[in-house]
This record gives structure tokens, C-alpha cells and sequence, in this order.
């Protein structure tokens, strides 16, 4: 069971992730706009802004996806359940949830499910 210091360094640490990746939203939206075929580029420079808009767009995606997951951690940090691993009930290290705030679940599990 996480202890009450350990709660509030998780909440201000979440919060701050939260904010840079809500920034990192708003960089990611402006790359990913449509490019204009009446861009005066040529074909090769359309073809990597093309190229470029899809990574920028899958960055967006993966970003959106850790917001999301990190706001559910921040709504369940006070349930008796949070911090346990999902898989074995075994606390999950203050040290992994400070590095990947959205897991639920232990090292060893982790590992086991992963292969």
C-alpha cells in the first residue's frame, strides 16, 4: 500500500506528465494537418511530408493513448487496489509506477506476460 507522501509525489508527478503530453497533443495535431496538393512542392518533398505526416500522426495516436491511461491513473491513485499488481497481488514498486505510472502489474507478471 502506497503511503500518503508517496500518493502526492504520484499525483504531482502524473499531473506534470499529463500537461507535457497534452502540449505534446497540441504539436503533434498542428503536424498532422492535411498537407495541400497545391503545394508548391516537388513530388519527392510531397512524398516525405506525406511519410512524415503518418509517423507524426502515430506519435499523436500513442500520445493520446498514455493521456488517456494516465488520467484513469490519476482517478483510481486513492482505491485500496491501486499499486497492486492485477496478476499475483503483490505491491508494485513505488520506483515502477514512477517510471510507468499506467501499469498494473508487477515486474515478474509483466515479464511472464510478455515473454
Amino acid at each position: 500500500m502506497m503511503k500518503n507522501e508517496q500518493k502526492e509525489k504520484f499525483r504531482r508527478h502524473i499531473t506534470d506528465k499529463i500537461q507535457s503530453l497534452k502540449k505534446d497533443i497540441i504539436s503533434y495535431k498542428e503536424l498532422t494537418r492535411p498537407i495541400a496538393p497545391d503545394n508548391a512542392i516537388g513530388r519527392i518533398s510531397r512524398m516525405e511530408a506525406i511519410n512524415s505526416k503518418s509517423i507524426n500522426e502515430e506519435a499523436l495516436r500513442k500520445t493520446e493513448n498514455s493521456l488517456v491511461k494516465l488520467e484513469h491513473a490519476l482517478k483510481i491513485i486513492d482505491d485500496e487496489d491501486f499499486g497492486i499488481c492485477i496478476e499475483c497481488d503483490d505491491p508494485i514498486p513505488f520506483a515502477r509506477l514512477m517510471i510507468l505510472p499506467e501499469t498494473n502489474l508487477c515486474v515478474v507478471c509483466a515479464e511472464k506476460l510478455t515473454g
